[in-house]
């Protein structure tokens, strides 16, 4: 077995690649050549909880030939405040012809990343070409990797507005990225209504377990990536936001059971299940469409999904034997 640390995943997983891995495993996914199971959640005691997202994809799919796997990690909310990422694993691969084990990599720089790079594929695919200003609800480690994953499928951005819970934290973000991107106009907005007023890009990445994020503040032609809810008894945005935009998903299944917003819509007898008009490895593959004119707002509702971490997972195994890269760990 290789065994691969978070410093060797950030060496082997650069977030441009991430974005092509992750774009072909989800046409993969789409296409049906992937088994995922549901993520299980286990209590470990409030509001800590650990999730188990086993997945596989089958052989001849044209991403991840015969992988498959499982993610083990930790969500521990308050983690950042002592210096740790809110997410904490690891993800075990194993090989077709024989189910031995043979790599295990730290999951916590990697979900970040394949996280961001699954919202970058789809504002690649459904946000409008000119889009120009960019707003980051949340100012954690998710809203740096979404910076960055947002630039380099919009490069047309020019301004970056964040709001932060926490005025202090959103000041050192604000900070950091205007060093790294010096390119982009950043600014700290007082609330999260001003924040979107007008931004062409809107991604949420909080851990807020009620809706920080109303439908009536968007402006037409947005595009939004909603990101940080994972289970469904939280929500970042409200029911207005669902109603009011194109609803394009990761993966159904997960969608129907997990995102609350979604439903929460479809119990009030707002939506239906048809409001989910494709998987976003639909529109990818041109099977189904994407932004239909300049006005319209377009929702991408992220869960993340065990095809993502596999199909990131395995080219870091294959990069990491490639460069000599890793440990290696005799299971005999």
């Amino acid at each position: 077995m290789i065994v691969l640390s978070d410093r060797d995943v950030a060496a082997l997983l650069p977030m441009a690649t991430a974005i092509e891995v992750v774009e072909k495993a989800m046409v993969a996914v789409s296409a049906g050549a992937a088994s995922l199971p549901l993520r299980m959640v286990v209590d470990v005691g409030k509001p800590n909880m650990m999730g188990v997202m086993p997945g596989a994809f089958m052989p001849g799919n044209g991403a991840v030939d015969g992988c498959f796997g499982v993610k083990l990690v930790s969500l521990f909310p308050n983690n950042p405040d002592a210096g740790f990422s809110s997410h904490q694993g690891a993800i075990v691969l194993f090989e077709p012809d024989h189910g031995s084990a043979v790599a295990m990599m730290n999951a916590g720089l990697l979900t970040a990343v394949r996280t961001a790079a699954a919202s970058a594929v789809a504002t690649r695919a459904l946000a409008r070409q000119d889009c120009s200003t960019l707003a980051m609800v949340g100012a954690g480690e998710q809203a740096e990797h979404h910076v960055e994953a947002m630039l380099l499928v919009r490069p047309s951005i020019r301004a970056l507005r964040i709001a932060g819970r926490r005025p202090d934290k959103a000041r050192g973000f604000a900070a950091h990225m205007a060093e790294r991107h010096p390119g982009v106009a950043v600014s700290i907005s007082p609330d999260v209504r001003s924040a979107v007023d007008g931004a062409d890009i809107v991604c949420t990445v909080t851990s807020s377990p009620t809706p920080v994020l109303e439908g009536a503040w968007i402006a037409p032609g947005a595009h939004l990536n909603v990101v940080g809810a994972s289970v469904a008894s939280k929500r970042e945005i409200d029911e207005e936001t669902v109603v009011r935009s194109r609803l394009f998903v990761d993966y159904r299944p997960s969608t129907f059971a997990q995102a609350g917003e979604v439903i929460a819509a479809m119990d009030s007898g707002r939506i239906g299940r048809d409001h989910v008009l494709a998987e976003i490895g639909e529109v990818l593959s041109g099977k189904a469409g994407g932004r239909r004119n300049a006005g319209e707002i377009t929702l991408y509702r992220s869960l993340g999904i065990a095809a993502q971490d596999l199909a990131c997972a395995s080219h870091c195994m294959r990069a990491a034997r490639a460069r000599g890269m890793g440990v290696e760990a005799p299971l005999d």
